[in-house]
């Protein structure tokens, strides 16, 4: 069956179309970093609006790619939750008229339960039972998949999440967004010992994640004792932006690793899944090959697969379409949303 995958949870317009199981025909995305650029982040009016002018044409490429028409479509998979209201909307009503207009089956999927199922695509032998550690802009948690529906959440941040913190530190660098890559890139050329910044520990949850500490910390770092500097300069520090954004990238990727090789210890089980925009980041990927331990296998997505896309919706919905799992055409979104039980 040929499963078309819609994402518009946040600010990317994403369609892809899967050959069930597990093989991806096509994956188009259009980004919206030019929109959102002046603002500092992403602003859920501009989102939506974008979404709309753009999510017909991003299906259509999508359906080019993997040289079929909509005629060939089995079925239509779409994120309804969690994500921008706004822009959840915009590819749920689109998923709607497709499914309505050629007679075939409808399924909302949970963002998040794409991201730990999206290295399914590229790892063959991946199955379950794992652990899925889910690190983006809007969420950093860690998950037991013990069946496709059977997701336990283990632990996760109290407040702000990894890839909130690349982008909001990215700003104070005066770095273009996306802030991850762009930090990543700057890091590369940095001490990650140059400066300690903090790793925070949650008070009875060895599990959860707290990021708003170190990125306060970076600030304060740059603004100087007191506050003093409105804006960082490179000439009042005593090391350099490099090692600012080395230091504050091995603090996370340090808490990120060690939560996750504990909750896989707890889980004992033998693959660490790792998805969301964050599994792209090098330096969490050479940590997690240096620090797992014998017998645990640490599965990445290929960079495409890391970032919010159609092509994990579709894998998702496959399996939940596998599982006699159907939507309505009065499917609705949520900013929110139950996981898999």
């Amino acid at each position: 069956m040929l499963v078309l995958g819609i994402d518009t949870s946040c600010d990317d317009t994403a369609a892809a179309v899967l050959r069930a199981p597990r093989e991806v025909l096509s994956n188009e995305v259009a980004t919206q970093y030019d929109l959102h650029a002046a603002f500092g982040g992403v602003v859920p009016e501009i989102a939506s609006r974008a979404h709309a002018e753009r999510v017909t044409l991003v299906i259509e490429r999508a359906l080019h790619t993997a040289g079929i028409s909509q005629a060939d479509l089995g079925a239509i998979a779409v994120t309804n939750r969690p994500g921008l209201v706004g822009s959840l909307m915009v590819g749920v009503a689109a998923a709607k008229s497709l499914a309505l207009t050629l007679g075939i089956p409808l399924v909302g999927v949970h963002h998040i339960e794409a991201h730990c199922t999206a290295a399914m695509a590229e790892h063959e032998d991946l199955d379950y039972p794992f652990l899925a550690l889910v690190a983006s802009g809007g969420h950093t948690a860690i998950y037991h998949c013990r069946g496709p529906q059977a997701v336990e959440l283990m632990g996760q941040t109290i407040d702000d999440a990894a890839g909130e913190c690349f982008d909001k530190v990215a700003v104070m660098l005066g770095l273009p967004q996306p802030g991850g890559p762009s930090v990543s890139k700057l890091a590369e050329h940095g001490n990650v010992k140059a400066v300690r910044f903090p790793r925070a520990r949650v008070k009875h949850d060895p599990l959860a994640f707290s990021f708003s500490g170190v990125k306060t910390a970076v600030l304060y770092y740059l603004k100087g004792p007191g506050g003093r500097r409105d804006a960082p300069d490179r000439a009042d520090l005593d090391v350099s932006y490099e090692d600012v954004a080395a230091s504050f990238e091995q603090a996370v990727v340090d808490v990120l690793v060690q939560r996750s090789l504990l909750a896989a210890e707890q889980a004992g089980v033998s693959d660490l899944v790792i998805g969301g925009g964050v599994a792209a980041n090098r330096r969490l990927r050479a940590v997690l090959a240096e620090r797992a331990p014998e017998g645990l296998r640490v599965r990445f997505p290929s960079p495409a697969l890391c970032a919010d896309n159609g092509a994990m919706i579709a894998l998702r919905g496959a399996e939940m379409l596998r599982s006699g799992i159907r939507s309505d055409l009065d499917l609705d979104v949520s900013a929110t949303g139950e996981l898999a039980r």
